[in-house]
């Protein structure tokens, strides 16, 4: 009898033994990590979300996305930056040339997917756009003609244009103003170049600077400052009756420009994820090349050009993508 309860003892603790460690994995086993993307900059977040749904990302249940933006002031971008680090996200969007330039000094391990930078090996990104090596890639709204089919754009319009004014960021570097400046020359115009400094700069004196200086037409690039102060710049514009050219991405339901061409940011919004995506699954962001987003977009206001006194040619209106009537 002894002998039979000392067996059933040792067969019971065998069978708890190996119960246990079968349940073990089992409780061990953790729920899947929730990936968190840090996105840094204006950002279209329809395009961006439709982008993320297409391959079965759903914000807050599979992925978590922390949005920040500098509102336009150029000195927050590298504590949001760092804020992001500190978050210790798997992957940092960074929107527009000076969000990457911030995120690129402030990390050098955590993958980072810039979008609408305009060269981003001539600026100092990557060292390669086909293999860019290192935590950065993304999408170059890179277009060497942009500047110049924006320009002649303002040509089209305005019959014997002349001078033209651009306007951009204080803190851009000065090649991209050159660029600009170079391409109004190489088409016979006289360009003025405006550089606004401060989130809240003061645009009455650019106005005013334009109009010292004759200005018969106004370019605004796609800067952080120019951005956030969009509607003021158009106002004025409006009040100046200078006919304004700006980009795709500063327009809105109440936009009062009238004209915008451009690379279409909300592309570049919608191919975003697909690059999350792949690093998410173990791509190097260094092994993927840098993709260009170059389509254009031509809208056009007529209610502002009937405001100002400007007449768009029947050609001009036949390239539009979208009238504003």
């Amino acid at each position: 009898m002894k002998r039979y309860i000392a067996l059933l003892s040792w067969t019971l603790a065998v069978i708890v033994v190996a119960l246990g460690a079968g349940l073990t994995p089992a409780r061990a086993q953790q729920p899947a990590k929730v990936p968190t993307v840090g996105f840094l900059g204006a950002t279209e977040r329809q395009e961006f979300r439709q982008g993320l749904g297409d391959l079965g990302y759903v914000e807050g249940r599979n992925i978590i996305v922390e949005y920040r933006s500098s509102e336009g002031r150029a000195d927050r971008l590298p504590g949001l930056a760092a804020e992001l680090v500190e978050l210790k996200v798997d992957i940092i969007i960074a929107r527009g040339l000076p969000v990457a330039l911030a995120v690129k000094k402030t990390t050098t391990t955590i993958p980072v997917v810039f979008a609408v930078v305009v060269d981003p090996v001539a600026v100092g990104l990557v060292a390669d756009s086909a293999r860019p090596g290192g935590n950065l890639t993304g999408f170059t709204s890179f277009d060497p003609q942009q500047a110049r089919k924006q320009l002649e754009l303002l040509k089209d319009v305005i019959s014997g244009l002349t001078r033209v004014a651009i306007l951009g960021d204080q803190d851009i570097p000065d090649a991209l103003f050159r660029e600009n400046e170079a391409h109004a020359r190489a088409i016979g115009l006289q360009p003025q170049l405006l550089k606004l400094q401060g989130p809240t700069p003061d645009l009455q004196r650019t106005f005013e600077a334009a109009r010292r200086e004759r200005a018969e037409a106004l370019l605004v690039l796609s800067h952080p400052v120019a951005h956030r102060n969009r509607k003021a710049i158009a106002e004025l514009a409006v009040t100046h009756r200078l006919p304004a050219l700006f980009p795709p991405n500063f327009v809105d339901d109440d936009w009062r420009g009238l004209m915008a061409y451009g690379t279409s940011l909300t592309e570049a919004a919608r191919r975003i994820p697909a690059y999350v995506d792949k690093i998410l699954k173990g791509a190097k962001p260094g092994d993927l090349p840098v993709e260009a987003v170059t389509r254009g977009a031509l809208l056009i206001n007529l209610k502002m050009s009937r405001e100002i006194g400007v007449t768009i040619p029947p050609d001009v209106l036949k390239r539009a993508d979208q009238v504003i009537q």
